[in-house]
Formats: C-alpha cells, structure tokens, sequence
C-alpha cells in the first residue's frame, strides 16, 4: 500500500460471499461508513464512488466467484481522500489503462476509469503477495 493510502486514519473491512446480493451490501455499507466518517450522501463523490465500487464489486463476483468465494472490500478516508478497494483470489489482473482508453472492449472497467479519471482519482491493480489474487484500488479526492 502506498505511503498517502496508509495515512488515511479512517478504515474499515467488509469480506462478502462472492454472490449477487454482495453488490447491494457493498453499496449499502459503503453509505453507512462514509456517513459514520462524516460524509454528506449529497457529497458530489458519493454517487460516482458507488458506481465505481458497484462495478468493481460485480466484477470480483461474475468473473473470480470460481476461484475465490468471497468478495472483500477496504475502505480508508482522511480529511479530503476516500480510498476504497475489491479483492478477489482470483489471479487475473485487468489493465485499467486499457479500459481507460476504451481499446479493450473493457465494459464496466471502462465506467469505473472514466468516473474515476473524471474526478481526478486514481486507480490501481495490486497483486496478493503470493500472486493468487489482487486488489483493485481507488481514490478519490473528497
């Protein structure tokens, strides 16, 4: 993680099993944490990050669901970042520049680059340690 994620004093995890409801809850639990953290649901990043995590969340549980059972989301905030990231045990590693330039036919990776980009955030892949899954990070500025 990198040293800007790991001053966020904020944190929470949720692990989910990789089915469908896991988006709804994902969603509904990410309202809670940024509302506990002080977060206005009218934020103008709150809509796009749900979005985003939606995505993301729908992803880990279509594509990783048959090598990973459960869908595990990190969420982390300071005083104007909100990070969040889905982790799968899948070791697929997408390529977010693709999506971000529509060159990969990228779907719902392109919505999650282009809502990401377009509020200044920043998205990454990181992989487990021992390369069986990965984690797709996003920040975003509050």
């Amino acid at each position: 993680m990198s040293s800007r994620l790991e001053a966020l004093p904020l944190r929470h995890v949720l692990t989910l099993p990789a089915m469908g409801s896991a988006v709804r809850i994902a969603r509904e639990t990410t309202e809670q944490v940024l509302t506990e953290w002080g977060v206005s649901r009218r934020h103008p990043t709150v809509d796009p990050a749900l979005l985003i995590l939606s995505e993301l969340v729908t992803n880990s549980v279509q594509h990783a669901a048959v090598l990973s059972p459960t869908v595990t989301v990190i969420y982390a905030a300071g005083p104007d970042t909100f990070a969040f990231a889905v982790h799968d045990r899948h070791p697929y590693r997408p390529l977010l520049f693709s999506a971000a330039t529509g060159t990969s036919g990228s779907g719902g990776l392109g919505t999650v680059m282009e809502l990401t980009l377009g509020l200044g955030g920043t998205a990454v892949v990181r992989s487990d340690a021992d390369g069986k899954g990965k984690s797709i990070w996003i920040t975003l500025p509050l």
